[in-house]
């Protein structure tokens, strides 16, 4: 097995369990915020899902699917055009909501494809490929996948904690 069918295989799961997170769900439930400052789980399907159409993006030379496919319109989000979530307030996490869970899923599917489509034509070499400058050390196109494969888990592992405390609200 090569590296990159491991990290094909680990964006498989994150694709996984954010349909698994989100299907069912009305639009109150996925918007809901457990407490004032916490996140929904419409804002952390959509900010994994940011952060990986965003770094991995940067990382291979591409467009962003956001903005190249019109998901920003979509979302219709009162935001910034290329933010990721990163750092957002409890107030800008209140700016994302939506209306269905389709909207999330079909965002990360069409990030999903391109990100497979990129691991797929990755060479083992490309691992030790610089993408980030600004660190100390500078970081390779390996250190972001796994860095980005590892935020998105938990990213989603506290969306379906938060669909866990909205489930049981209501038993």
């Amino acid at each position: 097995m090569h590296a990159k069918d491991i990290l094909i295989d680990g964006y498989g799961r994150i694709q996984e369990e954010v349909h698994a997170v989100v299907d069912g769900l009305p639009a109150e439930q996925l918007n809901a915020r457990p407490a004032a400052d916490a996140n929904s789980i419409a804002w952390l399907v959509w900010h994994l899902t940011r952060v990986q159409d965003d770094h991995l993006a940067d990382a291979f030379g591409l467009d962003q699917v956001w903005l190249a496919q019109d998901w920003e319109k979509r979302f219709g989000l009162d935001l910034h055009a290329r933010e990721t979530g990163y750092g957002h307030t409890p107030q800008k996490v209140a700016k994302v909501r939506v209306d269905s869970g389709d909207l999330l899923t079909g965002y990360h599917d069409a990030v999903h494809e391109q990100s497979v489509r990129a691991l797929g034509r990755m060479a083992a070499a490309d691992l030790g490929r610089i993408v980030d400058e600004r660190w100390d050390p500078p970081v390779t196109l390996g250190v972001r996948l796994v860095s980005v494969l590892s935020d998105d888990l938990q990213h989603v592992g506290q969306a379906a904690y938060v669909r866990g405390l909205l489930q049981s609200a209501e038993a």
